[in-house]
């Protein structure tokens, strides 16, 4: 039995590594190439995209707590990230210009990032519910 438990915990994270690689492509290319996305989405699904990615990573490590509890955590600590952009330092000013300081910090305090948060971490709730709720054997008929 335990080692059943093992296998389902391996196959999701398994799993969300999958999306977390689906959700980074898509979400640079909302940036690098907005032309190819309607408006709407150019303009917001990186930062939805970004607390997606924060979910599934949060997930991944904490793979046996509550999906609710997880979602917490990763929505505060987009907000938490998201606060931060209004500290100017000039050390931090200048490690959000580098690629990897871009991504992770962002820069310029947006009060709508908060709901694409929002959006993103209740679309990572989905996610998680519909994998863990309804394994492939069951989806297989088993």
């Amino acid at each position: 039995m335990n080692k059943n438990i093992q296998m389902k915990a391996f196959r999701l994270r398994f799993t969300y590594l999958l999306i977390i690689i689906a959700t980074i492509a898509i979400g640079l290319a909302t940036r690098k190439l907005p032309h190819l996305f309607p408006s709407f989405i150019a303009e917001y699904g990186g930062d939805t995209l970004w607390a997606l990615l924060f979910f599934l990573l949060a997930r991944m490590i904490w793979i046996k707590k509550p999906i609710w509890l997880v979602a917490v955590i990763t929505y505060s600590f987009c907000v938490l990230i998201e606060c931060s952009q209004l500290y100017e330092a000039e050390w931090i000013v200048r490690l959000r210009e580098t690629f990897p300081g871009q991504m992770l910090l962002g820069h310029g305090f947006l009060w709508s990032d908060w709901l694409c948060y929002a959006v993103g971490v209740i679309l990572g709730c989905v996610i998680a519910y519909l994998f863990e709720s309804y394994p492939l054997a069951k989806a297989r008929g088993r």
